[in-house]
């Protein structure tokens, strides 16, 4: 039986399709790296800027620090998630493997679920961050959702999800956050936004010594008798 032809029109911004529409179309545009589709309608965000960019590796240096060092734990940098019909494309995730607990799973290409924290950050895209993208992320079960602001003021928003809404989770005096869900993961906010990597890299190793994470560690190493 002969493959229906998809045709490699460009996705466009504010265009309502489904999931599978959007897969297939999206799979005949090679080219194209960077799309979303939320709540049926397709977002395909400007070129990423240099303070976007430079932002978006300061988080990921140190998601993946956290993942690299805690078993069960996987990083992901700007992949797409199959999520109750959506497909966002999280400019930074964490989420745990399903034999160590995680809710999500993977099904061909992409995951399928919710990673257990998403980081966005936001510069252009305030509107869909801010508005049904969080609320597609509480739906979906995200348990932390961290906005990176850059716009008017710079400042990191931690939110927890409970219930059924985020509240958030405020830093220390020190400007320090705290992860609930990752236990350990420590984000220096004052070294983060003066990119002092020396101070981000303590605070980080500061997270990996405590005994909360410790326990986490071994309750995740217990899981599958390691």
């Amino acid at each position: 039986m002969a493959l229906p032809h998809v045709v490699s029109r460009p996705l466009v911004t504010g265009e309502r399709l489904d999931l599978d529409q959007f897969i297939a179309r999206w799979d005949a545009l090679p080219g194209l790296k960077n799309a979303e589709l939320i709540e049926g309608v397709v977002y395909v965000p400007s070129p990423v800027s240099l303070d976007h960019g430079l932002t978006d590796g300061l988080v990921h240096c140190v998601l993946g620090y956290y993942a690299l060092h805690t078993v069960g734990c996987r990083f992901c940098a700007n992949g797409s998630w199959s999520m109750l019909g959506s497909m966002p494309q999280p400019d930074a995730a964490l989420y745990l493997e399903p034999k160590y607990g995680g809710q999500s799973r993977i099904r061909g290409k992409y995951p399928d679920g919710a990673p257990e924290l998403a980081v966005e950050i936001c510069l252009t895209s305030t509107e869909v961050d801010f508005g049904p993208k969080l609320a597609l992320y509480g739906r979906a079960g995200v348990q932390e959702y961290v906005t990176v602001e850059l716009l008017p003021q710079p400042k990191i928003v931690w939110r927890r999800l409970v219930g059924a809404s985020y509240a958030e989770s405020p830093a220390d005096g020190e400007g320090i956050h705290r992860s609930q869900v990752f236990p350990g993961l420590w984000l220096n906010e004052p070294a983060f936004f003066q990119s002092d990597s020396d101070a981000l890299l303590a605070t980080a190793r500061a997270g990996l010594d405590s005994p909360e994470y410790v326990r986490f560690r071994e309750r995740l190493a217990s899981a599958v008798g390691t």
